[in-house]
């Protein structure tokens, strides 16, 4: 059935921003949840240091932004902005809890340094459609739980955990040792449809310029790849990602390919 945001639904994800000195403050006291932090650029005067070394101790990115940006931004921002999750992360412990709860083998979507808010809505659409127990983002240099991903997402954020993490390799180390089949998305790989995508599995999708870094490359136990047969080289991530989510989902249903 079709998510459908409300009036009030609408409202509530414009709150995303928190705007001024004493209210990003008291969120970071509260332990809210901040994607990232916008810093006026230049601008270091009265209680800004101190939350901005609050910021860093939750490695919450910050960004320096022009004044003129910000302005246009949110009126009364005292030189900070702060941009709250849409929705609380999950931890990979939960991920795999939810794996459980379905009675399913995990199958886990790991997004390698994803910046287009657009492309990850549609990864976390097609993943919960096809069956995904959760999705794993890095904390710095990536789109975090955003408005804009909500909407592009359809409201599948509300039924798809993701979980935030520090280190990419380090996780997909994890997930290996709790009995998870890794897979990444790339060049030069296996063609997709050979792979027995049956089991615990987690499909690892690279970032729209470089793919997926060359130390979460070697820590994938296969890569796979579709063909090409026109002149462009490359899918959109989202658009490659939701074909092999299918893939995952017809073994899983054990539904058999036609020859």
């Amino acid at each position: 059935m079709p998510f459908e945001k409300t009036e009030k639904a609408e409202k509530e994800l414009r709150s995303d921003r928190i705007v001024g000195r004493n209210a990003v403050h008291e969120a970071l006291k509260a332990e809210r949840e901040i994607d990232s932090v916008w810093v006026a650029r230049g601008e270091r005067g009265g209680t800004l240091p101190m939350l901005l070394a609050l910021c860093r101790d939750r490695g919450i990115p910050i960004k320096e932004v022009d004044i003129r940006k910000m302005d246009a931004t949110a009126a009364h921002h005292q030189g900070i902005i702060a941009f709250a999750a849409c929705k609380a992360y999950a931890t990979i412990d939960e991920l795999f809890q939810n794996a459980a709860a379905h009675g399913a083998p995990p199958f886990f979507i790991l997004c390698d340094e994803l910046e287009d808010p657009h492309n990850l809505g549609a990864i976390l659409r097609t993943a919960e459609a096809a069956g995904a127990h959760g999705v794993i983002i890095p904390k710095r240099r990536a789109v975090g739980l955003t408005d804009t991903v909500y909407k592009a997402s359809a409201g599948a954020v509300e039924y798809v955990p993701v979980a935030r993490v520090t280190n990419l390799t380090d996780t997909v180390k994890e997930l290996k040792k709790r009995g998870v089949w890794v897979y990444g998305l790339d060049m030069d790989g296996e063609i997709w449809c050979k792979a027995d995508l049956a089991g615990a599995v987690c499909v690892v999708v690279g970032s729209e310029g470089r793919g997926i870094g060359r130390l979460l490359r070697e820590q994938c136990d296969q890569i796979l790849s579709l063909p090409m047969s026109g002149s462009i080289n490359s899918l959109n991530a989202s658009v490659a990602c939701g074909i092999v989510l299918y893939e995952v989902a017809r073994q899983r249903a054990g539904i058999a390919a036609k020859n």
